[in-house]
């Protein structure tokens, strides 16, 4: 080798050693101000609940403001973009759901964005499951029992749900094709419109509702619990049977949701907030909340979130092809 490509190779070896050494650098300074994290979701539901209380325990972590900033409306598409085209510093985090991420990119043409080419996953937070849940004023019991009265009165029962495309949507489209009902679709925008018209009784009776968002209020016998979208019982609702029990087990669903950061943020920012926020969720008193609210805490690295991620898109373009469910365009 010729001395002056010996000085080449060690001007290149030097400048990768500094911007490694500067990347280092920057990550142990992580944050020196605020952070942003977006929901697709406004206040009040579950999604929610539990990005407040990552954020609340980020800041405590980091002695630095963790803001949630509520995003809700167009099937999650407005907090999306934003997170999407935030700088890719670190600085801005965005809560996503399967809802947003996995079955409104299988439901709708010419999205603004691209769940595997814009986002960076960072880390799985939790997985949730459904609950067919009715007003008190529905004359049923068990999910047979609903059954039998919404097939004597096809079209009369209208269900909530966060919005078209869901989870909470797509739920019940299933149901109706599974057990040869017809009910009638009434889209909100996020979880806690939706269930305040349920309680109230106002405009819908029916909801095949995320745990978090209505566990409370089963508790206090504000809803009737008909059926959970699960093989195994869950601790937080035990004398809920579960749609496999039902006879239903094509109908064990789940959603979850995670957190991502803008495509390009350095690796080093995303193993760190990966780290914080995996010992935040298995914390025993934060696993203990997300248990009561019939949440599965999960965290893992981000390898193992994008591998969800893929697989996903995947499953519920076949559950969605298999209903007969068209794309739309926006």
């Amino acid at each position: 080798m010729s001395i002056e490509a010996m000085l080449r190779l060690a001007c290149i070896t030097l400048l990768a050693a500094l911007g490694a050494a500067a990347g280092g650098v920057h990550a142990q300074s992580y944050p020196s101000k605020p952070i942003r994290l977006i929901l697709s979701f406004p206040p009040g539901g579950g999604t929610d609940l539990l990005g407040r209380t990552v954020s609340q325990r980020l800041a405590e972590k980091w002695g630095q403001p963790v803001v949630v900033d509520n995003r809700p409306g167009a099937n999650g598409i407005i907090g999306a973009r934003a997170a999407m085209t935030a700088d890719p510093d670190g600085y801005t985090l965005y809560v996503g759901s399967s809802d947003h991420m996995i079955l409104v990119p299988n439901l709708f043409d010419n999205l603004p964005y691209d769940t595997v080419k814009d986002f960076q996953p960072v880390i799985s937070l939790a997985n949730q499951y459904y609950i067919l849940c009715v007003h008190p004023s529905v004359q049923a019991t068990s999910v047979k029992e609903f059954i039998a009265l919404a097939k004597a009165k096809p079209g009369q029962f209208n269900y909530s749900s966060p919005g078209t495309g869901t989870g909470g949507h797509l739920t019940g489209e299933l149901f109706q094709s599974l057990t040869g009902t017809k009910l009638t679709h009434v889209p909100y925008k996020g979880s806690a419109p939706a269930i305040a018209d349920l309680l109230g009784g106002r405009d819908v009776q029916v909801s095949f509702a995320s745990m978090a968002s209505v566990v409370p209020h089963i508790k206090a016998g504000k809803l009737k619990a008909l059926t959970v979208t699960t093989a195994n019982r869950l601790a937080a609702v035990p004398d809920v049977p579960t749609t496999a029990e039902s006879g239903f087990p094509s109908l064990v669903i789940y959603s979850w949701n995670g957190v991502f950061a803008p495509v390009g943020t350095r690796p080093e920012l995303i193993t760190r907030i990966n780290r914080e926020i995996h010992g935040i969720v298995h914390a025993p008193e934060v696993a203990a909340l997300l248990t009561s609210l019939g949440l599965d805490a999960t965290g893992g690295t981000p390898a193992q979130f994008s591998d969800l991620i893929k697989a996903d898109l995947q499953r519920w373009a076949k559950i969605i092809k298999d209903a007969g469910i068209k794309k739309a365009q926006l």
